[in-house]
């Protein structure tokens, strides 16, 4: 894959602007200074900085690699004398070592789980303490996070943000935040407002604001449970499910770039597709919703979106588009208006901006909302399979 193919590890996020990066300075800068993290550049903090407890726990991670040179990362202390961080740092590895207050300490083993892209590293006598460890599922949108990873490979730096959105897979929800973090972030550690570990910052989608991605740390808890081997390059298969091609990620990364280019059509048809293979999913719901209303069909715009509020209430983008559409998002139950559709003026800022729907085809199949055509109830699912 190449470097900066659209999905990308944080190496190839840009870099936030001085304005940016000067707006958010404040405590945290001095309590980093103070614990002698700081090696130079800006730091961005959240409004109530973290303990200084979790940034003696968030370390710079060096990857020597077969070929010659470094690779560098960020890994989280989650348990005593271990560690996760991202396997697309360490795959080519021959030696990894951590630092912690200048001192390198060298890893011993590594567990790795190539497809989530999430590897533990066991480190014997490190002298750091481990995070509060959360879960993905205690999330919702909206949600303050804040990331902190050594952004650059130099300095430990933290973003403010909140949870964009939740995507299910595996057994748990990437997490999607519009915190910025790039080079050297891999492997990072997303908090939540209770300063508990949710995610392991991992990669972001180009050509987005707000497309940064953590892996749950749900994920992690399986190689907590296994012996590490001797570290040395891992294999080349499987690739992490969000550097496979595109056409073999998961629906979610796919109707994220449907999403970011306006491509309406092909999103209503994957979206169809994905519901056809899940219908308790509330995500494919709000996606149909949103590119037939992109589409001119409010009608099954307002079906789609009232499945996804029915699945999960607390979706506030679904809330948003269906209020968008001119029906009061109460009743996730209820069929389409009485009245004549309304054109929306206006759509939530998940995409660009909207096609007049006489520029877009109108043949797109119809998600499976209105199957039942004796009735006006969308045929949602009445129990969620969370």
């Amino acid at each position: 894959m190449h470097a900066c193919a659209p999905a990308t590890p944080p190496c190839c996020g840009p870099r936030p602007q001085p304005s940016q990066a000067r707006g958010r300075r404040g405590g945290l800068q001095r309590w980093l200074t103070g614990l002698g993290l700081m090696a130079g550049g800006a730091v961005a903090v959240a409004d109530t900085p973290p303990p200084i407890a979790l940034g003696r726990s968030v370390l710079k991670l060096e990857a020597r690699r077969a070929q010659g040179g470094y690779a560098l990362g960020s890994a989280v202390v989650v348990a005593p004398n271990t560690l996760v961080t991202n396997c697309h740092v360490t795959r080519e590895a021959t030696l990894l070592q951590v630092m912690v207050g200048g001192l390198r300490h060298t890893v011993a083993a590594q567990t790795a789980d190539l497809h989530h892209d999430l590897c533990v590293l066991h480190v014997p006598g490190l002298p750091a303490e481990p995070v509060a460890l959360g879960n993905s599922a205690s999330l919702h949108d909206g949600q303050p996070v804040f990331a902190v990873g050594y952004t650059g490979g130099m300095a430990l730096q933290a973003s403010t943000g909140q949870v964009v959105a939740l995507h299910r897979l595996d057994g748990a929800q990437v997490v999607q935040v519009d915190n910025w973090f790039s080079s050297g972030a891999s492997g990072g550690a997303l908090f939540d407002d209770q300063q508990r570990l949710v995610g392991v910052l991992t990669f972001r989608l180009l050509g987005g604001q707000a497309h940064y991605f953590a892996g749950p740390v749900e994920w992690l808890q399986p190689l907590l449970r296994q012996a590490g081997a001797a570290v040395a390059p891992l294999a080349t298969s499987p690739l992490p499910y969000w550097q496979n091609l595109a056409a073999q990620q998961p629906p979610f990364l796919r109707a994220q770039r449907l999403l970011r280019d306006g491509q309406w059509q092909a999103l209503a048809g994957l979206a169809d597709d994905w519901l056809r293979a899940d219908l308790g999913d509330a995500e494919p719901w709000y996606l149909a919703g949103l590119a037939l209303g992109q589409l001119g069909r409010q009608p099954e715009a307002r079906l789609a979106l009232g499945c996804a509020l029915q699945i999960a209430p607390a979706m506030e983008a679904a809330r948003q588009a269906l209020a968008t559409l001119g029906t009061a998002p109460t009743s996730a139950t209820t069929g389409p208006s009485t009245g004549p559709p309304t054109k929306p003026s206006a759509w939530p800022s998940v995409g660009p901006s909207p096609r007049p729907a006489t520029e877009a085809a109108t043949t797109a199949p119809a998600p499976a909302v209105v199957a039942d055509a004796r009735s006006p109830v969308p045929l949602c699912p009445t129990a969620p399979d969370q």
